[in-house]
């Protein structure tokens, strides 16, 4: 689909509710050109490179910030003016975005070795996108195997917290949404984030 404000292109992966007055969403930018980005106020955002040589983002404020290879990643207000300049040739990018009073978000890169143990509590959504290797669940739950590319949305299930153990190798990206005001007691077992 168009970018809101018809300067590029992005596929959408999902929007909860799914509808044009959305809490949250996922999409994979390719951008090809420098171009302004969307304003979206009252949302956060988060960008992750996915493939390229990089993107600098420039602020109206004069900040500038640099995504560069492998996997850099910036967090911003959607109501901050950006202008994205290619480094050296086309990018796709990852983008998480919130509406601040509806949901918290938080993105983690971890790499994936062995078994992976992520608990779901009653009202958060956990996000799983694989950004190398290849992964399969192992918990029962029915969900499938993984590849380069593919995201899993792990939701609680029947309202009581639920596990969800992700066997494979590989880097992905793991998200966690939760209404705003929520306490967690979330865990996620093995390995710490890299970042």
């Amino acid at each position: 689909m168009r970018w809101k404000n018809g300067a590029g292109w992005t596929s959408e992966i999902i929007k909860v509710p799914d509808a044009d007055d959305w809490d949250w969403r996922l999409s994979i930018a390719e951008i090809e050109t420098d171009a302004p980005f969307s304003a979206f106020p009252g949302v956060e955002r988060e960008l992750v490179l996915l493939s390229g040589n990089g993107l600098r983002l420039r602020f109206d404020d004069g900040a500038s910030h640099e995504l560069l290879p492998p996997h850099d990643k910036l967090r911003f207000a959607g109501e901050r003016s950006a202008f994205g300049e290619l480094i050296d040739g086309p990018t796709r990018d990852f983008n998480l975005m919130w509406k601040r009073e509806a949901v918290n978000a938080q993105l983690w890169h971890r790499p994936l070795v062995g078994t992976m143990v992520l608990f779901v509590d009653p009202g958060e959504t956990w996000i799983v996108h694989m950004l190398a290797g290849q992964a399969r669940f192992v918990d029962g739950t029915g969900f499938g195997e993984l590849g380069m590319g593919d995201t899993a949305v792990l939701p609680a299930i029947d309202g009581a917290r639920t596990r969800h153990a992700i066997d494979g190798g590989g880097e992905a990206l793991l998200i966690r949404i939760s209404p705003v005001g929520a306490v967690s007691s979330t865990e996620v077992a093995e390995a710490p984030p890299l970042d």
